[in-house]
């Protein structure tokens, strides 16, 4: 007898994603992620076009190959600033997770803010999360339509405002809009602007919470540089549990439940769906919404506050009180981060603030060692690099020592323009008999006349023949 053929079981290896309606909710919170998002938004998309020496003040101009930042205009050779720069966030980075855990994804990160702005729009224009939700349920229709289509559309022309802001950092902005309006956009400025559009309109309006929660590392390594003394979003489950709801007239002391009255209102407002009575989850952002949301139940119910509330697993599991757990915010790995990045932080400013706007590189005529010129000086040729970091120009003098009777055969002053580099021949003689056969070490003095303290040195080489 034949066995009947078994069961196929089909397992799906990737759940399919269950659309988030995240509640709009006003607190403290809620208010100091607005204050933030402003903050940036206007730092984002103001300083484009801020001026500064009739240039713009923040323009990284790849083509010249120079950042202007304000004042200092920085070059390939300045790498290491960039560099330092990187660093510097990275500590700083970890200092703040070690200290109070995700408050940068909460607060200030670009897919959170944007998110956010464009939960704002959706908001005024599909209305409240119980509409947002019957009209996706909704058949297709003229209303239904015509909100979608102008929901898509305001997102649009920011996510293209944002594309247009961001060139504007790389060509400069007010160049850029006039070729935008007039159509006569260059390849690679339309590329760039199509592309950040497209990643700002499909990160912050479709892909959102699963940004975080996929695609970016933060989430995934973020418990190794927090802690149990790390403030993080928690329930008080001692408090809370068992949860139900409140029986009207029964007194505190006889009360069969915890105050959680299972409400679900955290969950609601959360804007990656987590139910932070369950633990800390990498999904959570640490935005503290389910905080105003949990308080403004508190307050309906006459409990106290901070049934949900930044805490740490210590003082959860330990009943600390807030100075006690405040002393043990400076713990080794918090101080060893703050004295990092409080030297990092000192040894850039010093730097750049020493940093001198001037660069001399010399290179030697690879055609001709040396000749011997009218009498009997013997000459070598060089070619000097000049480069005027910084925006003022300035005329320099050229002089040169290292050999008896060493001087210069060509002009000693010479004129650079402000952000410039220019390539100056100069031929330099000897008198017969002055100097050792062979190689001989000289030095290029650059001096700015009008400003003396402004000088470089620069060691070459002067080749004596036998």
């Amino acid at each position: 007898m034949d066995k009947p053929p078994p069961e196929i079981a089909v397992v799906n290896m990737y759940a399919a994603r269950e659309e988030i309606y995240p509640r709009e909710i006003k607190g403290r919170y809620a208010s100091l992620r607005w204050v933030c998002l402003w903050l940036t938004q206007l730092v984002f998309y103001g300083v484009p076009w801020l001026s500064w020496n009739g240039r713009q003040a923040v323009l990284f101009d790849l083509g010249a190959r120079k950042f202007y930042i304000f004042g200092i205009v920085l070059w390939p050779q300045d790498f290491i600033y960039l560099a330092t720069l990187l660093i510097i966030c990275a500590y700083a980075l970890f200092l703040f997770t070690a200290v109070a855990g995700r408050v940068w994804c909460g607060f200030s990160c670009p897919q959170t803010v944007y998110t956010e702005i464009f939960l704002w729009i959706e908001r005024r224009i599909e209305g409240t999360r119980s509409a947002r939700m019957r009209l996706d349920r909704q058949p297709w229709g003229v209303q239904k339509l015509l909100k979608k289509g102008a929901k898509h559309a305001v997102w649009g022309v920011l996510a293209l405002w944002t594309g247009l802001t961001f060139v504007g950092y790389f060509t400069p902005i007010h160049d850029l809009m006039a070729s935008a309006v007039a159509m006569t956009l260059g390849p690679w400025e339309a590329f760039w602007i199509v592309f950040y559009s497209f990643a700002t309109y499909g990160n912050a309006g479709w892909m959102r919470e699963q940004v975080c929660k996929y695609m970016c590392p933060y989430a995934r390594f973020q418990s190794a540089m927090i802690d149990k003394d790390t403030l993080i979003i928690t329930y008080d489950r001692q408090r809370g549990e068992p949860r139900g709801a409140k029986v009207k007239g029964e007194e505190k002391g006889a009360q069969s439940t915890g105050d959680c009255i299972d409400c679900s209102m955290c969950v609601q407002v959360c804007p990656t769906g987590i139910d932070i009575r369950e633990g800390l989850q990498y999904e959570c952002i640490g935005c503290a919404a389910c905080i105003d949301a949990c308080n403004g139940v508190m307050e309906k119910i006459e409990a106290p506050l901070g049934l949900i509330r930044y805490s740490t697993e210590h003082a959860m599991t330990g009943g600390l009180t807030l100075k006690e757990m405040q002393r043990r915010v400076l713990r080794p790995r918090v101080l060893i981060y703050t004295a990092l990045l409080a030297l990092i932080v000192t040894a850039f400013c010093t730097a750049l603030a020493l940093r001198t706007p001037l660069k001399l590189d010399i290179i030697r005529d690879r055609g001709m060692m040396s000749r011997e010129v009218e009498d009997g000086l013997i000459e070598n040729v060089y070619r000097l690099q000049i480069m005027n970091t910084g925006e003022t120009p300035h005329r320099f003098q050229i002089t040169v020592s290292g050999i008896d009777s060493i001087a210069l055969a060509t002009p000693a002053e010479v004129e650079i323009g402000g952000a410039t580099t220019q390539a100056v021949p100069v031929r330099v003689r000897v008198a017969h008999g002055k100097g050792e056969h062979g190689s001989n070490k000289i030095t290029f003095t650059l001096t700015s006349i009008d400003d003396p303290q402004l000088q470089v040195r620069e060691k070459a080489a002067f080749f004596v023949p036998r």
